[in-house]
């Protein structure tokens, strides 16, 4: 009973296959778009070495006033910049921020990740399923020969390269946007150093 279902479920080809392919494209696509917008709109801004010079020399309020946008980096700066008067507290807001901030940087990062990796192997389960396909056509069919088993080989194949078609610009664009992430948590990290120096010259001076 159990084999007779599994090999109805075989029979039904790699047509299926292709169409979640489809759907998967179309996920792969959407978030691609997306965080591609989101890294955009957040970048850093050219004022980034005055902010760091800034925060270098202990003057939190103009680091602060110059620190615009929705970065990470800009946000560091403000929160040392309200917090300066408690230098105690600043490393733990700053550090606070970096991990509030990173992981709304890696939303739907993992739908990439899994999708480059899955991809080409769903796309070669339906290869498979469309091969079984048509050796079962060659042994129901008397007129059925070589031609037919190629053809019917060939149009399942087509489910892998549709499965790489999937994986490769999700591979891509996942280690593009690691990249900007792992740049912008460097940034981060250094302004936060930056700080913590300013601020500790700032009380040895004081």
């Amino acid at each position: 009973m159990i084999a007779d279902k599994l090999l109805s479920f075989t029979l039904m080809g790699a047509g299926w296959v292709l169409w979640l392919l489809v759907g998967l494209s179309v996920v792969s696509v959407t978030v691609i778009v997306e965080r591609g917008v989101y890294f955009w709109r957040r970048r850093m801004s050219h004022r980034f070495p005055r902010l760091l010079a800034l925060a270098q020399a202990g003057d939190l309020a103009d680091a602060g006033e110059i620190a615009e946008g929705d970065s990470m980096e800009a946000e560091v700066a403000r929160v040392a910049a309200v917090r300066s008067r408690n230098h105690e507290q600043v490393a733990e807001a700053i550090s606070s921020v970096i991990e509030k901030r990173r992981l709304s940087y890696e939303q739907g990062l993992f739908i990439l990740g899994t999708l480059g990796n899955n991809a080409p192997f769903v796309g070669l389960f339906g290869t498979v399923l469309g091969i079984i396909r048509a050796f079962a056509d060659l042994a129901t069919s008397s007129k059925a020969g070589a031609q037919t088993v190629m053809a019917g080989i060939s149009e399942a194949l087509v489910a892998t390269a549709v499965g790489l078609f999937v994986a490769i610009p999700a591979v891509l664009a996942f280690n593009i946007f690691q990249r900007l992430l792992k740049r912008v948590v460097g940034r981060s990290n250094a302004l936060a150093h930056a700080i913590a120096a300013g601020l500790h010259a700032e009380k040895e001076a004081a």
